[in-house]
C-alpha cells in the first residue's frame, strides 16, 4: 500500500512537469535606452521576465505590451512585441528581452539577449509595460480580454499599475527590479519593485536563486523504478 501512494505521488509530479502556471512575471524594467543621453546605462530599453514555477512554461504567441503615461496598451504594432511559436522559459529561469532602438548614450548589454526587437521603446520618465496571453492592441486598462493579464508594471505617474506604481527618483540610469531576483509578487508595484542605479540585467543563462524545479518525468520515473530495487 506504501509503494502504491509512492507511484501515485511520484506521478503526480511528473505529469506536473510541463503545466501551465500563472507564475511568470516581469522581473525587470530597463527604461532609459534609445535616450540619447550620455548618461544613459545601457543603449536599449529591456525587459527581463522570470518563471517563478518549478515547471517549464510555453510562452508561445504571448506578448509583451508598452503603454505610454495614460496611453492604452500597444497603440500601435511598434509598443508590442509577441513571442514567436515554440518559445517556451524554463522552470526557476529568466528571459531578457532587448527593446526599442538603441541610442547613441550608454553601453551594449553585457549578454546576448534572448530576444531582440526594435518595437516597445519606453519612456524613462513615465510608463508601463504589460505581459499578456494574446495581444491586446490598442485596449484602454480595465478593458483587456479577460483572463490574458498576467502581470503589468507601471512607473511615476504612469496609469494602470498593479497597486500602486514604482516611484522615486527616476531617471535614464535606473532599473525597476522585483525583489527576491524575481520571486518577491504581493500585486503591488510600489513594494514589490526597487529602483536600481546601473541595474544588471539577467537572462536565460543566469542562475535562479529563489526557486526550486520540479523534477522532470524522466526524474521521477528514476525515483520511481529505485522505491523497487
Amino acid at each position: 500500500m506504501k509503494k502504491l501512494a509512492i507511484v501515485v505521488a511520484l506521478l503526480a509530479i511528473a505529469s506536473q512537469a510541463f503545466a501551465v502556471s500563472p507564475n511568470v512575471r516581469i522581473a525587470q524594467v530597463y527604461a532609459g535606452g534609445g535616450s540619447g543621453s550620455a548618461t544613459a546605462s545601457y543603449k536599449k530599453d529591456y525587459v527581463v521576465l522570470f518563471n517563478n514555477a518549478g515547471v517549464d512554461i510555453d510562452i508561445s504567441n504571448w506578448a509583451l505590451e508598452y503603454g505610454s503615461n495614460t496611453g492604452t496598451w500597444g497603440s500601435a504594432t511598434t509598443n508590442y512585441f509577441v513571442f514567436p511559436a515554440n518559445t517556451w522559459i524554463a522552470g526557476c529561469s529568466y528571459l531578457l528581452v532587448a527593446c526599442g532602438t538603441a541610442g547613441a548614450g550608454g553601453a551594449d548589454l553585457p549578454m546576448t539577449p534572448d530576444f531582440l526587437t526594435t518595437n516597445i521603446s519606453m519612456s524613462g520618465t513615465a510608463g508601463k509595460v504589460g505581459l499578456f496571453t494574446a495581444l491586446n492592441s490598442n485596449v484602454a486598462c480595465g478593458s483587456e480580454a479577460a483572463g490574458t493579464l498576467v502581470d503589468k508594471v507601471a512607473w511615476a505617474t504612469a496609469t494602470c499599475p498593479e497597486g500602486a506604481g514604482v516611484t522615486g527618483t527616476i531617471n535614464v540610469t535606473v532599473g525597476f527590479v522585483r525583489g527576491g531576483n524575481g520571486a518577491v509578487d504581493t500585486d503591488n508595484n510600489a513594494t514589490d519593485f526597487s529602483i536600481v542605479p546601473t541595474p544588471v540585467p539577467f537572462y536565460s543563462a543566469t542562475p535562479a536563486t529563489a526557486c526550486q524545479p520540479v523534477p522532470t518525468e524522466a526524474q521521477s520515473w528514476g525515483a520511481l523504478k529505485s522505491t523497487f530495487r
